[in-house]
């Protein structure tokens, strides 16, 4: 009797290991721009860089990494939230190896966009070319852990696409040629239409679990109020109303895709009803300040113009929604992955 309920237990603990098996997320793959860079722009000629301070003054150390913020972007959360490291490194920094990689690997390119011509901008690095780095990785982590186990990570990595922000406010608002040529519906289906082949491209390339992350009030980051004298540093409606529009179309995309696609498990996160929730209702999450950012004045600086000896610079991020400019604070990229862990991207737990 006592042997067989043992068996039992065994049996149980052996099912219950095959399930944490085919639940897990083996690794965590990261596409787009400075929302999650972890710090590749450090190894390229451009000026969008944030590898000094007082970026990073909250960062483990106090290290300016080139992550946009004052310490972790939603993607080191989001990796921590699945049990497998605190920051996700970038694939161009050298002092990191294939070993490093393995669990977790960061192509995001800060300033770029689905649109090559919006990485020609500020010249960084465009989304085929994180594609392509992304190509070279696969061949160093067959390398690493041989053919079989290399495809097993593949397969059971998380994938994370988070751009289109700057195709917009830094790309066809700010300049002639994409607005000349697109009206803005038309420019956010020819965005849709390269979010639909990069998504396929990396599925042929083994990617099964996908998270595409959707665009945020962008009509409510600082820069943009500041701007908007109109009415008085309030949000761009018009700016705001893209977005939404945007991500409706992603929606669609993510549903269209999930039944073409045999296999893939696509998801939409959506960081704009949680972040427009944080900007209206700051004291609610615990901030103070959400118009303005912690940087200098907090309402135009970012990158160069952030920078250590500004005299306006916040003593407490905590207090603030917005880090610069353009980009969070730590503590609201950790409340935007929670949330993201808690809802979308619950199906891969």
């Amino acid at each position: 009797m006592a042997l067989a309920f043992i068996s039992l237990i065994l049996l149980f603990l052996l099912l219950l290991q095959n399930h944490k098996i085919d639940a897990k997320v083996s690794s965590l793959i990261v596409f787009g721009d400075s929302s999650v860079d972890s710090g590749n722009n450090n190894y390229i000629p451009t000026v969008l860089k944030s590898n000094f301070r007082p970026y990073g003054r909250d960062f483990d150390g106090g290290q300016a990494t080139g992550r946009f913020s004052n310490g972790r972007v939603p993607t080191d959360f989001i990796s921590e939230a699945f049990q497998l490291k605190k920051t996700i490194p970038a694939y161009l920094d050298p002092s990191y190896t294939i070993k490093d990689f393995a669990t977790g690997v960061c192509f995001a390119s800060a300033g770029t966009g689905y649109d090559n011509a919006t990485s020609k901008v500020l010249s960084v690095i465009p989304l085929w070319k994180e594609l392509e780095y992304y190509k070279e990785y696969q061949s160093r982590l067959r390398e690493y852990l041989g053919n079989q186990k290399a495809e097993e990570v593949l397969s059971e990595a998380l994938y994370i696409i988070s751009l289109g922000t700057n195709d917009f406010l830094e790309n066809y608002y700010l300049l002639p040629e994409r607005s000349s040529e697109f009206s803005i519906e038309e420019y956010q289906r020819f965005l849709a239409g390269i979010a639909r082949t990069f998504i396929t491209h990396i599925y042929q390339l083994g990617a099964q679990k996908i998270s595409l992350t959707g665009l945020p009030p962008m009509g409510c980051l600082p820069l943009e109020r500041t701007i908007n004298l109109a009415s008085e540093g309030e949000c761009i409606d018009e700016y705001n109303n893209v977005a939404m529009d945007f991500n409706r179309k992603l929606h669609a995309l993510v549903e269209t895709l999930n039944k073409e696609l045999s296999g893939l498990q696509l998801v939409l996160t959506n960081p704009y009803p949680i972040l427009y929730d944080i900007i209206q209702n700051p004291h609610s999450f615990g901030f103070n300040h959400s118009a303005t950012a912690c940087c200098g004045t907090g309402r135009f600086e970012m990158s160069y113009l952030c920078q250590e000896h500004n005299p306006f610079t916040c003593l407490d991020a905590n207090k603030y929604v917005f880090w610069d400019s353009f980009h969070p604070t730590e503590k609201t990229n950790d409340i935007l992955a929670n949330y993201a862990f808690r809802t979308n991207l619950a199906v891969f737990q």
